[in-house]
């Protein structure tokens, strides 16, 4: 009892004991919840309609897609430039089947299983056409060899025990035709709400009749031009309130569907010095030396060296060259050499030498049994089946020893370039000088091959020939000097301003660049700036801070940003463009002036002798249904097409402003043609109405891309 009251006297204080504790706890829970909610938007790579794609789910597109470029196109291995293609078609896609999808949902559009089913039955899809799955005899698409192997698929899924190869082949397969499907349907849904748009557009009579004359109706006229460059920039003064006026005008133009940044940066290229260069020279002409050493080891010499280009005793055509080198062969005889020599196209240093010169062929068929080891049972073997091919067709021979000795080509393609081993050096040198119809042993470092020749096409000429193509490359000294002073620079001038200022006097050049997207993959057209991109469009980078300075391109580059302007809106701004408001409204006003002089002609003969304008020319057919096409100005005028349609014959028109110059003409002849508005030409104006609304509204997706918030953060992970 006394410990319970004991308790109630403390009661205001274990109250607020636990008040503190039920508020650590609600803190802590809020806390695991910003955290999460933090982690989560780190791993978004993207929205659509407030949905987001995470980095695991887009990489797993990816994937998919690269799988399928490398199954097609039979590439092992994708250039960073090809991997950075695929990522820019995964998000464009994503992107354009989310909105499709989305606009399909709110329409009650879908696409079943039937309807896929159907047009796979039948054919109708031009993807089908890119999958394995065709008639040998026609090349068209074959549902039943489709199916043939969905069955055998399954067959082999089920069969435990399968080879380890054959699986990953019919894996590989099964994947790019779920691919194929998968775009099928969404290529399908798109279709449907393209045709559901479509039938919105009815061509009326008033419109079929006006588009049909249109067409139709020709008129012949005499023109004159004055173009605008006839005119001096100094003639028109522009203000700011011009400029202000312009843009609102195009404001529409302007429209933004990604955020943009203005960036001032300095890119210092690293360069090798006049030490590095002598240095340079002195190690290539003792290459030179070496090479030309009796009995050299060709290969070593060039290995050493350090070139760009590898040594192969394979001989190669020309076009497998550096073209700087291919155009020295006719230069030097078979057993010389040339150099070293300056390339100024790629600016290296270059000897070469010409081993041999022979006429070889192009490509080559050819069967082949192979037998492992090169031990004397080895040379039993291959003895033995040299001696039963005197008696057996080949194939028969290889089905003996496992291997199937099918006809292969061999082209000069397929290895020109590739680092060739021992191995594959040896056989292809084989088989360019083993005669059609002859059989020979090739014995390899690990193998005996029995090698038949049954062809040889295209005989060109081909070059034994070793390269040294040594870069300028400057030297770790020359990297570190130009970095501590640029470092240095850079540390002397803490604010925008004053690297602005003092930038030319130290040797650096201050560059600006307005309007840049993040999906621009990299600042400056500069590789491997990832870094300095994520910097630039950091939400906490404020405007006028700069950048630390980021070591990018080939290690060749040293880069620092300015952000000089931030535009998260919807339209660019003012200032992003405004060289292009600059030049439409000095256009304005040239176009004005040019009115001006033309206000006291009465006739084309009087227009033709103001100020800056071209001799009279005949423009003949001139429809209102296409641009007139004005040859003394080399362009297509649209509104001139309208201003004609409008004259009647004789009548003279002024003032006609162009994209090019302002326009006087007369209409010398008016001719309606034969053509007759019958029920068939009614229907075709109607199509070509039609397709002329759809076109335009096709822009529709470009008006769902802005309304579905899309936001990329692709530049955080790429």
């Amino acid at each position: 009892m006394a410990a319970l009251q004991k308790i109630r006297s403390k009661g205001a204080i274990l109250l607020l004991v636990v008040g503190l504790a039920l508020f650590a706890f609600i803190a802590e829970e809020v806390v695991r919840a910003l955290s999460s909610s933090r982690t989560e938007s780190r791993q978004t790579v993207g929205q659509v309609y407030g949905e987001s794609i995470n980095i695991q789910e887009f990489n797993e597109l990816v994937e998919e897609y690269t799988s399928v470029v490398k199954f097609s196109s039979g590439l092992e291995n994708l250039t960073e430039e090809q991997t950075q293609s695929i990522r820019d078609q995964v998000w464009q896609t994503y992107v354009q089947s989310q909105i499709i999808k989305h606009e399909a949902d709110e329409l009650g559009l879908a696409v079943t299983d039937a309807e896929v089913q159907d047009i796979i039955n039948n054919g109708q899809s031009p993807l089908l056409a890119q999958t394995p799955f065709s008639n040998p005899q026609t090349g068209a698409f074959d549902v039943q060899t489709l199916n043939q192997f969905l069955t055998n698929y399954k067959a082999m899924k089920d069969q435990p025990g399968q080879p380890a190869e054959a699986i990953e082949y019919y894996n590989q397969i099964y994947n790019y035709w779920k691919f194929i499907e998968k775009n099928i349907r969404q290529q399908q849904l798109a279709q449907k709400l393209q045709n559901l748009l479509s039938k919105s557009f009815v061509g009326n009579p008033v419109a079929v009749q006006q588009a049909f004359e249109a067409r139709n109706n020709e008129k012949e006229i005499l023109l004159v031009a004055v173009p605008y460059s006839s005119v001096k920039d100094e003639e028109v003064t522009v203000s700011e309130s011009d400029l202000k006026a312009k843009y609102e005008a195009l404001h529409d133009a302007f429209r933004l569907d990604e955020p943009t940044r203005d960036i001032k940066y300095i890119d210092v290229t690293i360069t090798a010095s006049k030490a590095d260069r002598d240095q340079i020279d002195a190690e290539m002409a003792e290459v030179a030396e070496l090479l030309n050493a009796e009995g050299a080891d060709i290969a070593s010499v060039v290995r050493k060296s350090g070139s760009t280009v590898a040594y192969s005793p394979v001989p190669v055509r020309r076009t497998a060259l550096p073209r700087d080198i291919a155009n020295q062969l006719d230069s030097i005889a078979a057993g010389t050499q040339k150099g070293p020599f300056l390339s100024a196209s790629d600016n290296t240093q270059n000897v070469v030498r010409l081993i041999a010169k022979s006429t070889l062929p192009d490509s080559i068929q050819f069967q082949q049994i192979g037998i492992s080891g090169v031990d004397e049972a080895a040379q039993k073997t291959a003895d033995s089946i040299l001696l039963a091919l005197n008696a057996a067709p080949f194939d028969s021979i290889a089905k003996k020893y496992n291997q199937t000795g099918e006809k292969n080509w061999i082209t000069s393609a397929q290895y020109e370039g590739a680092v060739l081993d021992e191995a594959n050096q040896t056989l292809i040198n084989a088989l360019n000088q083993q005669a059609v119809g002859t059989t020979q042993q090739v014995k390899l470092p690990n193998a005996i091959i029995i090698t038949r020749v049954n062809d040889r096409r295209n005989p060109v000429e081909k070059y034994n020939v070793a390269v040294v193509k040594r870069p300028y490359d400057f030297s770790n000294d020359t990297y570190n000097k130009t970095y501590n002073d640029f470092s240095q620079f850079v540390a002397s001038n803490k604010t925008a301003e004053e690297i602005e200022a003092n930038a030319m006097k130290s040797g650096y050049m201050v560059q600006q660049r307005k309007g840049m997207f993040a999906n621009e993959h990299n600042v400056a057209g500069i590789s491997a700036t990832r870094d300095a991109l994520r910097w630039i469009f950091n939400s906490d980078t404020k405007v006028g801070e700069i950048s630390e300075i980021y070591a990018c391109g080939n290690n060749d580059h040293l880069l620092v940003v300015i952000l000089d302007g931030k535009n998260d809106g919807k339209f660019r701004t003012l200032d992003e463009v405004k060289d292009m408001v600059q030049s439409e409204v000095i256009r304005d006003k040239k176009a004005d002036l040019i009115r001006q002089r033309m206000e006291g002609a009465a006739n084309l003969a009087a227009a033709a002798k103001i100020q800056g304008a071209l001799q009279i020319d005949t423009v003949k057919h001139v429809t209102f249904n296409s641009p007139v096409f004005v040859s003394s100005v080399g362009g297509r005028e649209y509104g001139l097409s309208g201003a004609v349609a409008k004259a009647k014959q004789g009548e003279f028109v002024k003032g006609v402003k162009g994209m090019a110059a302002v326009y006087a003409f007369q209409v010398a002849s008016e001719k309606k043609g034969d053509a007759k508005l019958d029920d068939a030409a009614k229907q075709s104006t109607r199509s070509q109405i039609a397709n002329q609304q759809l076109s335009a509204a096709s822009r529709f997706m470009q008006e769902l891309y802005q309304r579905a918030s899309v936001k990329d953060n692709r530049y955080i992970f790429y």
